[in-house]
């Protein structure tokens, strides 16, 4: 919690910065509860090789896990990175793995039928591309990305609307489970009035095509076709 407040103020003190205002940090950390000292400490960290190489590590593995389509656990995960030259153990890599909040997902096993089941085909480019939206909340896009603190890396998911480019709404956590997205696409909801169709364009990382990702936008997307019907 101490280190999402150091990277609120950071944030609102470079914003501040630029926009030539003003801005008592003290007094900001004051208000917050939280020491200027453990403050200072936290912005001039630099993190150590260990935990560079730890943290580039977790992203090898996260790539992996993507790439297998959440399929494959520490003992598959540790043969691939030994393929890039990774020197590390199975045991560390499920350490790893704990830590980041993702394991292998069971496969029902499946036969083949008429329908594709290819993974390129599931899923479909409904924005092609298209990046200059006629209105707000017609397209929001979403992804995760690393932050930096001094207790190692968090995760950042974003939810940006392409008319404006703004972003209206984030979550940090500790892990990439797939809660973190959902919470702050109904983050965004709550801030927005969506009263037409949405589209909300993402890459394929494994939240993005988790069984309770779509469950909770299919759930959004009737709400939204019930309410127009009765606008109508």
């Amino acid at each position: 919690m101490t280190e999402a407040i150091y990277l609120e103020v950071s944030e609102k003190t470079e914003t501040a910065k630029k926009a030539g205002r003003r801005v008592s940090v003290s007094g900001m950390l004051k208000f917050l509860g939280v020491s200027r000292s453990g403050y200072l400490a936290w912005l001039h960290h630099v993190p150590s090789d260990t935990e560079k190489r730890r943290e580039a590590v977790k992203a090898k593995i996260q790539d992996i896990y993507d790439d297998s389509k959440q399929n494959y656990g520490a003992p598959k995960i540790t043969v691939e990175l030994r393929k890039t030259g990774e020197v590390i153990s199975e045991r560390t890599v499920g350490a790893y793995m704990r830590q980041m909040g993702i394991r292998a997902q069971w496969s029902k096993p499946w036969t083949i039928t008429t329908k594709d089941s290819d993974f390129s085909t599931e899923l479909q480019n409904i924005l092609d591309e298209q990046f200059n939206p006629d209105r707000p909340n017609a397209v929001w896009c979403s992804d995760i990305t690393y932050v930096w603190t001094i207790d190692g890396f968090v995760y950042l998911t974003s939810i940006m609307d392409l008319f404006s480019r703004k972003i209206i709404s984030w979550t940090l956590s500790e892990t990439l489970e797939v809660s973190c997205v959902i919470d702050t696409i109904n983050k965004a909801k709550a801030r927005r009035n969506i009263d037409q169709p949405l589209i909300i364009h993402s890459d394929r990382g494994s939240q993005y095509v988790a069984r309770e990702y779509k469950k909770a936008t299919d759930k959004y997307a009737t709400q939204l076709f019930e309410e127009s019907i009765s606008m109508g």
